[in-house]
């Protein structure tokens, strides 16, 4: 794994864009945020689809090219400094083969702000701009605009990320150890999902993989981590950071998978780091080096994940 081209933190008055690359956006929690982004002294700019919904297919924010359109317009901007995602959901892998990505990469490093379906945008963005991604809270999730230390570690780390360098706060070394590399990572189906895809790396290996998702059951966990193993993605990984498992059965069990399927890879192995589907869920960036502490129960990025 190599570090990758960390974009320009935030200013105050910076203009950024929402966007919905995935399920639909309900107009009162996307009024919610957009008013705590404007607290933050930030320039909301609503894309025109972000209100779609799909006329036969209701779980998607409007078609798969006018999703697109609103990332690629979005992205393209020069007077945009950052690109929010309004929710996950499901919709992402649809659209992200139809972004025009020498147009993008000539648009120049933003921040990309998004988590559960939007990783697979952190895995496109990262293969084809080289780009670190941040793993953070959605401009109109329940989790954000209700939640002030979400908010708080989100603004943190686009205004002042040298103050949120030590993310973890994680609680039980699985495997314990120290490990070093590059972070990656993000919702464990969404990454199983892209396997053999253009846009799915083929190894971690030197890297730190960081893993959570929502509402899959241990023997699905099992499953998907056996489908990583498999595939050889894990071959060489330093290290592994465990975060929210919401609705994903008791955590005794959960716990048993993931000493089945990690516990043999010899690396450390930390787990409830506190990102993901969860309250107060950190932001987490990918394509830095950091080091992942299982003992101390730390993840502690080399430098802060914007310049």
């Amino acid at each position: 794994m190599r570090e990758l081209l960390r974009p320009p933190r935030l200013a105050p008055g910076a203009r950024v864009a929402v966007v919905a690359p995935s399920g639909p956006v309900a107009e009162d929690r996307l009024a919610a945020g957009l008013d705590i982004l404007r607290g933050w002294d930030l320039d909301p700019v609503v894309q025109p689809h972000v209100l779609d919904r799909h006329g036969e297919l209701g779980y998607l924010a409007g078609t798969d090219a006018d999703r697109a359109a609103d990332l690629q317009r979005a992205w393209c901007d020069p007077d945009v400094a950052a690109v929010l995602c309004a929710r996950g959901g499901y919709g992402a892998q649809r659209m992200v083969d139809l972004l025009d990505w020498a147009a993008l990469r000539a648009a120049g490093p933003k921040v990309l702000v998004g988590f559960s379906d939007v990783t697979a945008l952190h895995q496109a963005f990262a293969a084809r701009l080289g780009l670190v991604t941040l793993h953070g809270p959605a401009a109109a999730g329940v989790d954000f605009v209700k939640n002030a230390r979400t908010q708080e570690h989100l603004r943190a780390t686009l205004f002042a990320p040298e103050t949120v360098r030590t993310l973890a706060r994680g609680r039980t070394a699985l495997v314990p150890g120290r490990a070093r590399g590059v972070t990656l990572g993000g919702c464990l189906s969404l990454l199983a999902a892209d396997l053999g895809t253009p846009l799915s790396p083929p190894v971690a290996r030197g890297g730190l993989l960081l893993l959570e998702d929502v509402g899959e059951p241990p023997y699905r966990v099992d499953r998907l981590l056996t489908q990583l193993l498999r595939s050889g993605r894990l071959a060489g990984v330093a290290g592994i950071g465990l975060g929210s498992w919401a609705g994903c059965g008791p955590y005794e069990e959960l716990r048993a998978v993931f000493a089945d399927r990690l516990g043999g890879l010899g690396v450390p192995v930390l787990e409830e780091i506190g990102f993901g589907h969860c309250d107060e869920a950190l932001t987490v960036p990918f394509g830095v080096t950091a080091e992942l502490d299982a003992t101390a129960g730390t993840l502690t990025l080399d430098e802060p994940a914007l310049r």
